[in-house]
């Protein structure tokens, strides 16, 4: 019995990285060594990023990820020994690591920007104030799916180490970039990946299900594409509550016409059994996206509410709060 035939598309890639694995390795090998160096360092990697990128994998990127700034369209398999040797050269480090990524986080291209994350996982344990004040940002300047979901993984760690640090996603439930918001399921998705098979239900009960309840109706196709991706992976770790949650919102959305919540149910439905998601595939037949629907999210009506209270001054703006810096604050019980 023969094998399935490789397209040749396959084959012209898998010869490239071939080719240039070698060079790859020498890269990573270069720029693990100057890590006390971390301006040299990007400049080296940019140079040898430029030599290992491949123009056509750099159009699909292009196409694959509308907003995208600037990349030099490096396949995966070539970004692997880099993002490995900067690991072993900041494991004992992790003063450092945080140091090499808050400077690769500063340059345009993706592939340097998507090093920082690795270099994160470093220093989020011993030092997680500083760490997060990175994540946080790196999510507020994300511009694209890749940039977001090469974040999630490291947000997922920092969750498990600090189970307070949910709060981090709670409050980008409500922010007005979609990149954000995705941001919520992306690390929601990532979370199951981040322990170990027989340790996943003990992560059930936890606010992630909420979170996504939260978020269900949003309008952005990308958080829409993590929603779903973060229900069929959250079945690893609560079966039963994401087969509550599916029936509920796909009730919710036939009642509503809700074409928004219908997308995310439909798309979830491959993790669940195969008698619930016929049930649930025929209950939201005929249900589709309505380009330019507002969202019906419970995040984004009270985000909107919110904003009609201090549009109508029933709550003051910022710039309302007179007066505020002229009180003298409390003094510290240590002062």
């Amino acid at each position: 019995m023969t094998g399935r035939r490789t397209s040749p598309v396959t084959e012209r890639a898998n010869a490239f990285v071939a080719a240039r694995l070698p060079d790859a390795r020498a890269l990573a090998e270069a720029v693990a060594a100057l890590v006390d160096q971390p301006d040299t360092l990007v400049r080296e990697l940019e140079d040898g990023l430029a030599a290992l990128a491949d123009p056509p994998y750099l159009d699909e990127v292009r196409r694959m990820t509308p907003g995208l700034r600037a990349a030099f369209g490096v396949r995966t398999p070539l970004l692997r020994p880099i993002h490995a040797a900067l690991r072993r050269a900041c494991r004992r480090r992790p003063d450092v690591a945080l140091w090499v990524a808050e400077r690769l986080d500063r340059e345009p291209y993706l592939e340097v920007r998507l090093l920082a994350p690795t270099l994160l996982r470093l220093s989020l344990e011993p030092d997680p104030e500083r760490s997060w004040q990175l994540i946080r940002g790196m999510a507020r300047a994300a511009d694209n799916w890749i940039a977001v979901d090469g974040l999630a993984g490291v947000a997922a760690l920092g969750i498990l180490l600090e189970s307070y640090r949910w709060s981090e996603l709670e409050q980008l439930v409500y922010a007005p970039s979609p990149w954000e918001r995705r941001f919520v399921g992306s690390t929601i998705a990532s979370l199951p990946f981040e322990v170990v098979p027989e340790d996943r239900p003990r992560l059930a009960g936890g606010p992630a299900l909420e979170l996504i309840g939260q978020l269900i109706g949003d309008a952005d196709e990308n958080v829409q594409k993590a929603l779903s991706w973060a229900l069929r992976n959250w079945t690893r770790v609560d079966p039963a509550g994401v087969a509550r949650f599916l029936d509920e919102q796909a009730a919710r959305a036939a009642s509503d016409a809700d074409g928004h919540r219908a997308w995310v149910v439909r798309d979830a439905l491959s993790a669940l059994d195969a008698a619930q998601a016929a049930r649930l595939r025929a209950l939201l037949a005929g249900l589709r996206r309505v380009p330019g629907a507002p969202a019906t999210s419970s995040a984004s009506a009270a985000s909107a509410a919110f904003a009609d209270l201090i549009a109508t001054g029933s709550i003051p703006a910022a710039s309302r709060f007179a007066g505020a810096a002229d009180h003298e604050p409390e003094r510290s019980l240590t002062e």
